[in-house]
Order: C-alpha cells, then sequence, then structure tokens
C-alpha cells in the first residue's frame, strides 16, 4: 500500500470502530466515550486481530478533537450561569478540586508515589464529567433541581479548572527539582492569554461576527469561527503554551457575542467526529494485558472517586449552607471522572509524570465509575428517601430555562414577510413566542424590543433548543429553504414527538417532502392565493351562495392536497 495512505486507512479503521463502539454503548445506554475506548482498545496493535499501522500518525487528528472539545468548552462558558448558584460555584468549586488533589497527594505519598504523581492523580479525580453529568441529570428529571443547578455550575468551574490544570501539569514535573518558578511562570501567562481573550471579546471579535454574519453565508461563518478558534490556539502555543488553552481562548471570546448558538450548532459535527478520533486514540494507548495487571492502584483511584469525592462535596456543599437533601445528590453526580480527565492524563504522561501504571489505572477507572455513576445517579435519592436520611428530592418550580422562561409559546422559524406577519398577530392575541432567524440585523431589532431570538440556522437542534423548544406550544417553520426546513421538522420531532408543527411549502413539490418529515399542517402559498381569489371573485362580484363557495373551496383544497400527496 501507498504509504501515504496507510493513514486515512488508520483513520478509517477509528471511524468504524468508533461507530461501532459508539452504537454498543448507545444500545446498552452507557455514554458512547466508554465504546470509543473500549473501540480503540480493540484495533490497537496491542491486541489481536486488525489494527491500526501507526499510533502516532493519529496524534494530530486526536489534538484536533482535544482542540475542539475546548473551544466548544469555551463557547458554552457562561458567567451567568455560575452567579446563579454564586458561592457554592466560584467558592466551592476551586475548594472541592483543591480538596481533591490534596486527597490524592496524601494518597499518594501513603502509596509511595512521587508528589507530581499524588497532586496529577488528585487533578485527575477531581473533574467529572460534564457530557456524562448533564445527559443523566436530563434523563433523570434532576437538571431543574436544586441540586441540579449546583452540579452544572459545579462542573462549569471545573472545565474552566481543566484548563488551568492543562497549563500547570507540566510544571507539576519540576516538583522534584524544585522549579517551583516555572509552575508560576506557566500560571501567569495563562493569566496573560485569558485577559486580552475577555478584551477582544468586547471590543474587536463581535462587530467581525457581525459584519460575516450580514452575509448570510453559512460556510463564510464557519470558516470565520474556525480560524479565529485554530489561530488563537497557534499563538498560545507559540508562546509555550497549550492548544487547548488558546482553543478555550477563543471559545469564550465567541460567546460573548451573540453568535455563539450558531457557532456552535455548525461545529458540532466536526468536533463530535475528531472527539470521537480522541477517544479511540486513548483506547489504542491501553493495553489489555497491563490495565488490571495492578489491582491494588485501580482499587485505590475507585475509592478516591467514588468514597473521597462524595465525602468532599458533601462536605462543600453542607459548608454553604444546603441541606442534605440537595448535599448527597450533588455529591453523588460528581463521584465520576469522564473526558477531560482523559485529556488530563494524557498531558501528564506526555509530560513523563505518570507512568504506565497509573496511566493504565486511570483509565480503567474512568470507564468503572462512567458505569457506575449512572447506576448511583439514578437509585442513590430513592434509596436514601426510602431510608429517612434525606427528603424528597423536588424541582426548583421557577426554574429559567434557555429560552428566559417561556412556556406555551410559539417558536417561528424565519422572520420574513411570514414571520413577522404572525410575529405582529400573536402581539396582537398577547400570544408569547420566540424567533430563530439567520439575519443579525433582525435579531438585534427583535431583542430590542424585547423579544427572545436566536441568531443562527434553524435546521440545528442546539438552535431548536436554545429557542425552547422544550416547553413550546407550537413551531411553525416559514423559511423558504426546502431542505432546512425538512431538518427543521426532522429535529423537532425528535426533541418533541407530540408538538404540534405548521410548515410552510415554498413550492408545490415541497408539501410531502415536508409532511413526511413529520409536519402536522403544512400550508402551500399559491394554494391559499388560489382559494383567497375563488373566494372573493365568487362571492364578491358573481354573489353566488357562501355554503356553495364553502363546499367547493374544500373539495377543491382535498383535490390539490390529494395531487401534492401523490408519489412523483
Amino acid at each position: 500500500m501507498d504509504p501515504l495512505a496507510l493513514p486515512f486507512r488508520d483513520l478509517a479503521y477509528v471511524f468504524i470502530a468508533a461507530i461501532s463502539g459508539g452504537f454498543l454503548a448507545w444500545r446498552l445506554r452507557q455514554p458512547v466515550i466508554i465504546g470509543y475506548v473500549l473501540a480503540g482498545v480493540v484495533i490497537s496493535p496491542l491486541t489481536p486481530g486488525p489494527s491500526v499501522s501507526d499510533v502516532h500518525s493519529l496524534e494530530l487528528f486526536a489534538e484536533i478533537g482535544v482542540v475542539l472539545l475546548m473551544f466548544s468548552v469555551g463557547m458554552e462558558f457562561s458567567l451567568k450561569e455560575l452567579l446563579q448558584a454564586r458561592w457554592v460555584a466560584f467558592v466551592g468549586g476551586p475548594l472541592g478540586i483543591a480538596l481533591s488533589i490534596a486527597m490524592g497527594l496524601g494518597v499518594g505519598s501513603l502509596m509511595g508515589w512521587a508528589p507530581a504523581q499524588g497532586i496529577v492523580l488528585g487533578a485527575v479525580i477531581s473533574v467529572a464529567s460534564t457530557m456524562v453529568l448533564t445527559r443523566l441529570l436530563v434523563d433523570q428529571g434532576q437538571l431543574r433541581t436544586t441540586a441540579g443547578r449546583i452540579m452544572v455550575a459545579i462542573t462549569l468551574v471545573e472545565d474552566f479548572a481543566v484548563v488551568v490544570l492543562v497549563v500547570m501539569i507540566p510544571g507539576f514535573a519540576s516538583l522534584e527539582t524544585g522549579h517551583l518558578l516555572s509552575l508560576a511562570r506557566d500560571f501567569g501567562l495563562a493569566a496573560l492569554i485569558l485577559a486580552p481573550a475577555l478584551f477582544l471579546a468586547s471590543k474587536i471579535i463581535p462587530p467581525l461576527l457581525t459584519r460575516v454574519a450580514r452575509t448570510q453565508n453559512r460556510e463564510l461563518f464557519f470558516l470565520v469561527v474556525l480560524a479565529i478558534c485554530l489561530g488563537t490556539a497557534a499563538l498560545t502555543s507559540a508562546i509555550g503554551l497549550s492548544l487547548a488553552l488558546g482553543a478555550f481562548a477563543a471559545g469564550l471570546i465567541i460567546s460573548e457575542s451573540g453568535y455563539a448558538h450558531e457557532a456552535v450548532a455548525q461545529l458540532f459535527p466536526v468536533r463530535d467526529s475528531f472527539v470521537a478520533v480522541f477517544f479511540v486514540s486513548m483506547g489504542l494507548l491501553v493495553d489489555p494485558k497491563t490495565l488490571f495487571s495492578n489491582l491494588n492502584v485501580l482499587a485505590v483511584i475507585i475509592a478516591l472517586i467514588v468514597i473521597g469525592k462524595f465525602v468532599v462535596w458533601t462536605g462543600v456543599v453542607r459548608l454553604f449552607g444546603y441541606p442534605m437533601q440537595t448535599a448527597v445528590p450533588v455529591a453523588v453526580g460528581l463521584t465520576q471522572i469522564g473526558e477531560f480527565s482523559f485529556v488530563l492524563v494524557q498531558v501528564a504522561r506526555n509530560a513523563g509524570i505518570l507512568g504506565s501504571e497509573i496511566y493504565n489505572a486511570t483509565l480503567a477507572a474512568s470507564l468503572i465509575t462512567i458505569l457506575l455513576n449512572a447506576a448511583l445517579v439514578r437509585y442513590t435519592p430513592a434509596a436514601l428517601v426510602r431510608v429517612g436520611l434525606i427528603s424528597q428530592v423536588s424541582p426548583l418550580p421557577d426554574e429559567v430555562g434557555p429560552a428566559e422562561g417561556l412556556r406555551d409559546h410559539v417558536v417561528i422559524c424565519g422572520y420574513g414577510r411570514i414571520g413577522s406577519g404572525l410575529g405582529s398577530a400573536f402581539e396582537t392575541f398577547g400570544v408569547r413566542y420566540s424567533v430563530i432567524e439567520i439575519d443579525p440585523d433582525v435579531v438585534g431589532t427583535l431583542r430590542a424590543r424585547g423579544i427572545l431570538s436566536v441568531f443562527g440556522d434553524c435546521a440545528h437542534s442546539h438552535v431548536l433548543e436554545r429557542a425552547g423548544i422544550h416547553d413550546a406550544s407550537l413551531l411553525i417553520v416559514s423559511v423558504p429553504d426546502r431542505d432546512r426546513a425538512q431538518l427543521a421538522i426532522m429535529n423537532a420531532r425528535r426533541i418533541r414527538p407530540t408538538l404540534p408543527i405548521i410548515a410552510r411549502a415554498h413550492r408545490r413539490e415541497d408539501y410531502e417532502v415536508l409532511s413526511r418529515a413529520g409536519a402536522t399542517e403544512v400550508i402551500q402559498p399559491e394554494m391559499e392565493a388560489s382559494a383567497t381569489i375563488i373566494r372573493h371573485a365568487c362571492g364578491h362580484y358573481l354573489m353566488l351562495p357562501d355554503y356553495q363557495i364553502r363546499t367547493y373551496l374544500r373539495s377543491f383544497r382535498a383535490a390539490v392536497e390529494s395531487v401534492q400527496s401523490e408519489p412523483t
């Protein structure tokens, strides 16, 4: 085989393995990252059967996955969300991380490890998986509880802490030689990077994105966003910091503009593809023969994560005045490690801090604790209620969702002639509504009027969710692009199977496509215009009886819909 083709063959192996492992994990109702890592083990050169030829050839693709993951975290990082949990997030979050690191250092010293190894272990176990936790909270209906809000806020703080830890971990290796100044230098440089990033966020990038968004060219918008991500990452790498830090800073820049939701929605497919490569590449490095070779180390790490973190976070949440019925669910939800722990483990391995023994044990512990956490989140609160240790955990009555508290509203996709007419009618009748629009000027005007409007493409699930589709009473898709309307209807139907959906068919041939996509009712403007002309001509000018006109219009509509529904 041509040597130039080998990396592409390996990449094909990785994607096939990721699809297989991810599908199997999904079928077993487990996080897909478990399937990705296990799939990497299967196609590793260290295991029998088909395998990649060169693990190192995939490092670039895996690094892109880390960069895009950190970039998306930066875009979704919100100080407003943290302020909802206030002190328990800002102070309790760092306190819990510090206690976890101290716990890792203490246990590491008892195990005879070097101080740097104990600190890294504590850092690794301190970070819970935001993706896994959020998914579990949604599945269990606990996202709108007080505990759910605190958990999400703490994991946001942990996501930010990962960026700092990625910068600091290589400096931990110098603890053996006493080079603490290097560690301080890295932290100082990180601060110097974040400060200009915040300045750029408020002064330079939003106007640039506004200019690009006005072109309404999705490809150009995505390329500009990607250039900001990779350019900032390259800048931080050039001055000796990690690519991940630059990517996070770039995401933070985008988050301060009004275009983060569309950027995240466009990035999702690319990000998830390369993130899958990253997790599979983690599995490629695992040697099954040595994975469980040191059960003592594995047992210690699992105990630290499940028992140690439970004690730490229960104490931290109680310290800030929350009752046990809040502290216990928070602590249970945080007793796992996930994707960012993998990132930290890999950084520590590359820095020469962790050997294969601790590295493999940490990977095994992450897989086991994610599996355990799914069961713990599901069953622990109910079990504690039964034994009387805590009272029933109930949702918050006034939880503010992505659509700023809207309930039973109408979501309008597209605010052109039809959409704006609908908006005027709804305002007249006192009906609350939100708008998804790709024109930034229209979005700005609507926001100035106090109307919830989301800049983005209604074809993306993420954008639909930001407009509050979970709590809407009706969705109206009035965009002229049939393909985008079809995707919007299909995604909306997947999110809300019973939601009424009215769609506009721009052409007659679009009627059947949108109906099959899941629209409850499809309106075809040409047919409505014909019906209106018939009604006016026959009623106002020819003076025909109203009942005859109504009867004919019913048969006319039925005939037109029947023709439109016939297969072509």
